[in-house]
């Protein structure tokens, strides 16, 4: 793990980069994502933006991407927030360019891998990485390695159906703005200065997620289920709630055997996507 690692994090609205080193990020860099990029223009600003970090000490690359991606040949497809990625060869494309190892992986199976490597899944032989952002993101851990699926589809909890729509609509951001008319963000600041209507917000919010948790207990039965992501960080605010819906879990017993976390890595989806090449 001491070899230097450039991880890439493709997110909603930037892509970001860092220069990894054991657990730390020597050096990072963000651009902004204009999802009305065509696939040339946006390959020629992640070229740029790697130009500006990499350096011979890079050893190998990993890309971590919102989309379904074949994890041997490296082609992602239907990249969520870039929507002229509809098939796009990115291992080849960064391994001809740079002469280097190149890996690629769904962004929450990285998230998990990062936890897997540097956080606290390091202690968990089986666990699950839950990302609570605009939507709901899951990488699974089984016996310490990466579970995958096909095309890494593993893990799209928040797909499955939930009351009238489905269960990412009410374990993400989208929650929030839907009911509430305002971001995670803004009622998470305004949580923190005890106002009534965010703390309701977070309570019911809660109880969503602690559906969508049980699912996955139903599921997987994991040691531990490790949060992170934007809405992470206002667990405080709806860690009741959610253990109220934990409380209908049908088998209490497991329960004994099992916690939830939440991520303390800084630079998470750097590293997970570092990970990959670990």
């Amino acid at each position: 793990m001491e070899k230097e690692i450039l991880g890439i994090d493709i997110g909603g609205t930037k892509i970001k980069l860092g220069k990894v080193k054991g657990r730390e990020v020597l050096k990072s860099h963000i651009i902004d994502v204009d999802p009305s990029d065509s696939v040339e223009v946006s390959l020629e600003k992640l070229y740029d933006a790697i130009d500006t970090i990499i350096t011979d000490s890079i050893e190998a690359i990993g890309i971590g991407v919102p989309a379904v991606v074949d994890p041997e040949s490296g082609v992602v497809y239907d990249v969520q927030n870039i929507p002229s990625w509809k098939e796009v060869p990115m291992k080849d494309l960064i391994q001809d360019r740079y002469q280097i190892p190149a890996h690629i992986n769904n962004d929450a199976n990285c998230f998990a891998l990062g936890e897997k490597y540097f956080g606290k899944a390091m202690d968990h032989a089986n666990c699950v990485a839950l990302s609570l952002g605009t939507g709901l993101g899951m990488g699974i851990i089984i016996n310490n390695e990466l579970y995958n699926g096909v095309l890494c589809g593993a893990g799209e909890v928040g797909m499955l159906p939930y009351k009238d729509k489905i269960l990412e609509h009410y374990a993400g951001s989208f929650f929030f703005d839907g009911k509430y008319g305002q971001s995670a963000k803004e009622l998470y600041k305004k949580a923190l200065m005890n106002d009534s209507t965010a703390l309701m917000a977070f309570g019911e919010y809660g109880v969503h997620l602690g559906e969508a948790i049980k699912a996955i207990l139903y599921m997987f039965a994991p040691e531990a289920i490790i949060l992170g992501g934007s809405i992470s960080r206002a667990y405080t605010f709806f860690e009741k709630s959610l253990q109220s819906a934990l409380d209908t879990f049908a088998y209490q017993k497991q329960l004994e055997h099992f916690k939830i976390e939440t991520s303390d890595l800084v630079d998470s989806p750097e590293l997970g996507a570092a990970a990959l090449c670990l």
